[in-house]
């Protein structure tokens, strides 16, 4: 049951030297493709690493977290801040069957177009549909027998740019223009030991409510 997968997913930051199959993390980048998207906008880019060299930079850009540069690959979660642009979201528009007059619309309503509400709100916006995939390609990679770790710990534009040159080398590194911001990065590899998932949560009913939250506050 893909409930069951959920809860025996733990994050795992000790590899074994096993490398992933090609076949394998293709079907992992897979799941990401056909994450869920709002109107099929997809702002996201993913990019596979397993150049030692690669993992090196990304290890320094996220504070030297070892599992980074230790992984048999990483995934590069880029929320594409153009994928909001006329051009790119109207040729979205356009394949699903809106006409001009419709894609015009669209572009004069904030809640649809955040473009209208500043920088900001476009990260925020990409942020939240990659956020999605990141999920579906460490789920897949479960189902497959591979674990993973989020990294969330390192230099961007969300959080803060410590070191400007490591910046854009890695930026130059993987192509990434103006537009594309590293919102998370994902290590693959075989777990060292196999060791019981503990899954350490809040509470069931402090976190999850149905119809109103009124009643549980003081």
């Amino acid at each position: 049951m893909l409930l069951d997968l959920i809860k025996n997913r733990k994050s795992v930051r000790e590899y074994t030297e096993q490398k992933i199959s090609h076949e394998d993390l293709k079907k992992i980048l897979e799941a990401g493709y056909y994450a869920p998207s709002w109107m099929n906008v997809q702002p996201w880019k993913f990019i596979a690493v397993e150049n030692q060299e690669t993992k090196n930079l990304l290890c320094e850009l996220s504070s030297h977290q070892p599992h980074v540069k230790n992984a048999s690959a990483l995934i590069i979660c880029v929320a594409d801040k153009n994928s909001w642009s006329k051009k790119e979201f109207g040729e979205v528009l356009a394949s699903r069957g809106i006409g001009e007059e419709g894609r015009e619309k669209i572009f004069s309503i904030p809640m649809f177009y955040p473009v209208l509400l500043g920088e900001d709100k476009v990260l925020m916006r990409t942020v939240e549909q990659v956020t999605y995939a990141v999920s579906y390609m460490m789920l897949e990679a479960k189902s497959l027998g591979i674990d993973s770790c989020i990294i969330g710990a390192l230099q961007n534009e969300a959080t803060v740019i410590k070191n400007p040159e490591l910046f854009e080398k890695v930026n130059e590194k993987l192509g990434l223009t103006k537009d594309d911001v590293i919102i998370t990065i994902i290590t693959l590899g075989y777990a060292k030991e196999d060791t019981p998932t503990v899954k350490q949560r809040k509470d069931f009913d402090k976190v999850v409510y149905f119809e109103t939250i009124k009643n549980h506050l003081n």
